[in-house]
């Protein structure tokens, strides 16, 4: 099945294509299509902002689009950055945002500093037809930046006693947020197929 991403970031479009390219799926990026698709995120949740991602990348191409919305959610700051994961207190960069949740979270100790990153996705089908998942994984926000690997909150999200940005590509993607709500999307993609 061919799929285009309705994302830009470099870091998720390389863990979609290492997650999914083995399974039998061709891949394309919105730039590697030539598209702009930069919608204005305005859902309630991250389940909205997927369906937003998707339908304005598929109101262009026509195309099957593969979209999702994700983010850190951080038990202490009642879920904050929550939806506004990308732009968290307006500020430009995954280094700024990552160096504003543990400026708000100070020096509270390590078992109230829970947090978990959600990652809502979803497939527009080129026929009109919308199917949806979800995945989490829970962890810690650390007490400052650890690891080069990874992108966004990874350097302050611990999972275990290692950081996401810890992590090899193999290990992340056996856990994460994303790895998880694909797990669930193919199940579904499963099912649709045993139906049809």
């Amino acid at each position: 099945m061919r799929l285009l991403i309705a994302s830009n970031n470099k870091g998720k479009i390389r863990e979609y294509k290492e997650i999914l390219e083995p399974l039998g799926f061709e891949l394309i990026s919105l730039d590697e299509a030539g598209i702009v698709s930069d919608p204005e995120e305005t859902g309630a949740d991250f389940a909205d902002n997927c369906y937003i991602k998707a339908k304005a990348a598929h109101d262009k191409t026509g195309l099957s689009v593969l979209a999702d919305d994700s983010g850190l959610c951080v038990d202490a700051l009642d879920g904050e950055p929550g939806v506004f994961s990308a732009r968290y207190g307006g500020l430009d960069t995954a280094v700024e945002r990552s160096q504003l949740v543990l400026d708000k979270l100070g020096d509270l100790p390590k078992e109230k500093r829970t947090a978990k990153f959600v990652c809502s996705i979803g497939i527009l089908f080129s026929d009109g037809r919308w199917l949806e998942a979800e995945g989490d994984v829970k962890g810690t926000i650390g007490f400052g930046f650890v690891g080069e690997n990874g992108f966004g909150y990874d350097p302050i999200f611990m999972y275990g006693d290692r950081s996401f940005a810890q992590l090899s590509a193999e290990e992340k993607n056996a856990v994460s947020h994303r790895a998880n709500a694909l797990k669930d999307l193919l199940n579904k993609l499963k099912e649709l197929v045993d139906i049809c």
